[in-house]
């Protein structure tokens, strides 16, 4: 099993910027993808952005390309969310995901996806 662990959510105006902290434990060295998804009230989870564990490839969503950035630490072993130019509609709980059944590329979709965090607010003011 993999247990994750988020932290760095907050509250921060619209423009400004926040780091989110995945941090892992257990069965580390089986996961071969990580990500990061987002719910907003009354909406369905949505992909954000994910990363392969051993190579760096990422894929992110068109609504945060250019604004967030994610990488991870195999050492430690943590993943990062950099959040940049908020706005508003980033509002949403943030989780962290890992797969550790699916060998290829970072997928955005939540069923591919076995291990979940507990999820941190972020809460962006206009």
């Amino acid at each position: 099993q993999v247990q994750l662990v988020e932290s760095g959510g907050g509250l921060v105006q619209a423009g400004g910027s926040l780091r989110l902290s995945c941090s892992a434990s257990g069965r580390t060295w089986s996961t071969y993808t990580m990500g990061w998804f987002r719910q907003a009230p009354g909406k369905e989870r949505e992909f954000v952005v994910a990363i392969a564990w051993s190579g760096g490839i990422v894929l992110g969503a068109d609504s945060v390309k250019g604004r967030f950035t994610i990488s991870r630490d195999i050492a430690k072993p943590t993943v990062y969310l950099q959040m940049s130019t908020l706005k508003p509609e980033d509002t949403a709980i943030y989780y962290c995901a890992a797969n550790t059944r699916y060998y290829g590329m970072p997928d955005q979709n939540p069923s591919s996806y076995d291990y979940w965090g507990q999820g941190t607010q972020v809460t962006v003011s206009s």
